[in-house]
């Protein structure tokens, strides 16, 4: 395979390791900022990379729609494009074309559909989505499949992962092996486990350089993805990354790395930032509330990042109410810092073996603050 990862050390399910790519090393359990139109919304790509992070996530749904993939590969590539030099990962684009209701038609082939921005008709397959994320120059390429929409009946998640498993086989079969890149699968069949653990089966025998769960954080709640995920992981290759993803809170995050997760994305940190929520270590707050007008102290004593180092609560809140467009920024950048330290506490506590405890301590902390009302 063209990806190389390398386990260090593990703490039960939990592990630390390294995926070596064209553009860079991933240190796992890593947390992926969205930049889903190339950019990483209110960030500017040295920030991004001040908080931490080494991987961003792209998609190519809307990239294929503007400015076009040809388009991108013809100025270099989304690294040059988006001036971003380490690993990206795209989303294939399958789960923003299947929330297109009345928009698209579904086939065995694929998926036709009319454009959300100007009407145009455009077809997605497994070849097309490969081409796409080639063009791209993506390190991380996703399979093409259909994100099963929840509730589904047992029989309506069989019928849904069964055609993600074909188009996999054809995502595999389109991809172009190349040096420092690689190819995920996506384990899907809702909230059933024996058809999580056959989607697991027969992706492992199709073979990809890693191995993500798909079609949770979908309205389903935090006990049952674990469930979903305790029967899920077992069935994934020891020596391939796992990704999870579009999740998501901090907990969640905390609780998929203790079953086995190496890689997760979400836009929650970036979207809260932009509606006035920040992650703190003493519990979410919301920047709106006149509680904060008067607060001379930091946003979070504990976090380096310039919302937190140079200004003040009394601050923040009034950019917000005031509606000046660096509020979102700071929080923002204070959001992924925080979701970055958070994987960095995650690696350290797996090296030392007390993994447990971190999540113990982090359990804490959400429930001494707890998210504060709009």
């Amino acid at each position: 395979m063209t990806l190389r990862f390398t386990l260090s050390a593990t703490d039960g399910q939990a592990r630390l390791g390294r995926l070596e790519t064209a553009h860079g090393p991933i240190d796992t359990p890593a947390f992926m900022p969205v930049g889903t139109a190339a950019t990483v919304k209110a960030m500017l790509p040295q920030s991004v990379a001040a908080t931490g992070a080494q991987i961003v996530l792209g998609n190519t749904y809307h990239l294929m729609l503007r400015p076009g993939a040809e388009r991108i590969a013809a100025l270099g590539g989304l690294h040059r494009f988006m001036n971003w030099p380490g690993p990206i990962l795209t989303d294939s684009g399958g789960f923003q074309v299947m929330s297109l209701a009345g928009l698209r038609t579904m086939s065995e082939q694929g998926v036709v559909f009319r454009s959300h921005i100007d009407g145009s008709q455009h077809e997605l397959t497994p070849e097309r989505s490969m081409d796409i994320q080639r063009m791209l120059d993506a390190d991380i390429t996703m399979a093409f499949d259909e994100c099963t929409p929840f509730p589904a009946t047992h029989e309506e998640a069989e019928r849904s992962m069964r055609m993600s498993m074909r188009w996999a086989a054809r995502s595999k079969a389109a991809f172009q092996p190349r040096d420092g890149y690689g190819l995920f699968g996506i384990v899907q069949g809702g909230v059933y486990p024996d058809l999580r653990r056959g989607s697991a089966e027969i992706l492992t025998g199709i073979g990809f350089d890693g191995y993500a769960v798909g079609g949770l954080a979908v309205g389903e709640g935090q006990d049952t993805m674990f469930a979903v995920l305790d029967e899920t992981v077992p069935h994934l290759p020891a020596a391939n990354p796992r990704y999870l993803m579009g999740v998501g809170r901090p907990m969640d995050i905390v609780g998929a790395v203790l079953r086995g997760i190496d890689m997760f994305d979400c836009v929650m940190p970036t979207r809260s930032g932009r509606t006035a929520q920040a992650f703190t270590r003493s519990g979410t707050l919301n920047l709106r509330n006149a509680r904060h007008r008067d607060d001379p102290a930091p946003l979070d004593s504990g976090c380096g990042c310039p919302a937190c180092r140079d200004f003040s609560r009394a601050y923040l809140h009034h950019l917000i109410r005031s509606e000046e467009i660096l509020g979102p920024m700071l929080l923002t950048w204070h959001n992924i810092q925080y979701y970055q330290d958070l994987m960095l506490g995650l690696r350290t506590a797996i090296a030392a073996g007390r993994a447990e405890d971190f999540a113990r301590d982090v359990q804490a902390q959400e429930s001494r603050g707890g998210p504060e009302s709009p």
